[in-house]
């Protein structure tokens, strides 16, 4: 895992898991992920700020760990 301001992927999803009020929001780039082997993922409300970069691993974990998760 890593944090970066480097090459910054041109398609964002905004994760179904961040609420809509403005909230807990993250995003993450499925084509990069795809065409690169890591999962970019960022701060929606800061759009120009690092994104993490995953190994799919460590996307899988995060995505588990929303499911469980019980704010």
């Amino acid at each position: 895992m890593s944090s970066t301001h480097g090459p910054q992927p041109d398609q964002w999803v905004k994760s179904t898991y961040s609420d809509g009020n403005g909230g807990q929001c993250i995003e993450w780039s499925p084509t990069y992920a795809k065409a690169h082997g890591v999962v970019p993922v960022r701060d929606s409300k800061d759009p120009s700020g690092p994104a993490l970069m995953l190994s799919p691993e460590g996307f899988a974990g995060l995505v588990e760990f929303a499911r469980h998760f019980d704010a």
